[in-house]
């Protein structure tokens, strides 16, 4: 008997290729994985993955062969690609007869259906709105749950691996990074923690899992004194906090990305939760583990943080996303 296929959409991101090693290893998929850039389907390959396929949720003509035969599928995409993403849903509810599962990458926050929600009470700062991302990653929830798929959710905090890349260069020439977040404290999570409850949620599929929202989290929340601390360790050398206004971290990344990070700094992000533990039987990956060991993938964390990176100061690379209605 064939295997079911199950397609990796964003397979060459760090989630993704963390996922494709870890479907591979276990055996149970055909795994089908998704690149942007034909130069990483060896690459992809080289993790496991049985099949490899172009993709692009901006271009439909790309959606018939990534999907053929396919009968789960794990969802993510980045916040500027919101609209493909919806756009992407209407096309997968003409396959409910087949596509048994889909598990959909999102953020602590998105509670719409899952708790009291108004878009204009910000949970930690009377007056403030939720902020514009949070209500986008709602959205991509949405959009699937709407297509009468079986939909599960991991909720995830603050990735690891996107705290300090935008600091990468004073990092390794000047050791010293910033950023508004100071003494508050966030469980930023793994990103190949994220992967695992992936696979097992994909693994164990839709009868355990359908309907399900899971918060992933790091296993304690930690203020910025104490990641320059394990980076430090990591690198073995001083690396120097240096806290930043949220005024000058707008300037450099706009006001839809400062309006989530006041998220971080008015405590909503400091909460543990269980649902790692609960899904995998372990705790969740520290942040110097992350550094300093190999994920599935074989890179470490602190390999990765060199790596390519979506937010660039002076840039605002939520503008046009923050436009999408939906």
């Amino acid at each position: 008997m064939s295997k079911p296929i199950v397609l990796i959409t964003s397979a060459t991101g760090r989630i993704g290729k963390e996922l494709v090693a870890r479907l591979a290893q276990s055996g149970e998929f055909t795994v089908r994985a998704c690149y942007h850039s034909e130069a990483k389907a060896a690459d992809l390959h080289a993790l496991g993955a049985d099949e490899t396929v172009f993709f692009d949720l901006n271009d439909a003509s790309t959606w018939q062969a990534a999907l053929a035969g396919v009968s789960a599928l794990y969802s993510a995409s980045l916040d500027p690609m919101l609209e493909g993403h919806l756009n992407f849903c209407k096309e997968l509810a003409s396959r409910t007869a087949t596509l048994s599962h889909v598990v959909r990458v999102s953020c602590m926050g998105a509670d719409t259906n899952t708790a009291s929600y108004d878009a204009d009470t910000h949970s930690s700062r009377s007056g403030a709105a939720i902020p514009l991302m949070l209500q986008h990653y709602w959205w991509g929830e949405k959009a699937l749950i709407d297509a009468g798929l079986n939909v599960t959710v991991l909720r995830n905090n603050f990735f690891m691996n996107h705290l300090l890349k935008t600091d990468c260069d004073t990092i390794a020439e000047q050791g010293w990074f910033s950023n508004p977040l100071g003494k508050a404290r966030n469980s930023f999570v793994a990103t190949r923690d994220i992967a695992e409850a992936a696979a097992v949620v994909l693994t164990e599929g839709p009868t355990r899992h359908a309907n399900k929202f899971y918060d992933i989290t790091g296993p304690q929340p930690q203020s910025m004194a104490e990641i320059a601390a394990d980076l430090g360790r990591a690198m073995d050398k001083t690396i120097e906090y240096r806290a930043q206004s949220m005024d000058d971290f707008e300037t450099d990344f706009g006001a839809t990305r400062a309006e989530f990070f006041e998220y971080l700094v008015n405590g909503f992000y400091c909460r543990c939760s269980p649902d790692f533990y609960n899904l995998t039987g372990h705790k969740p990956t520290t942040y110097y583990d992350y550094l300093t060991t190999q994920g599935a993938s074989g890179e470490t964390g602190l390999e990765e943080l060199w790596q390519g990176n979506l937010w660039k100061k002076g840039q605002d690379a939520m503008k046009e996303a923050a436009a999408v209605k939906s």
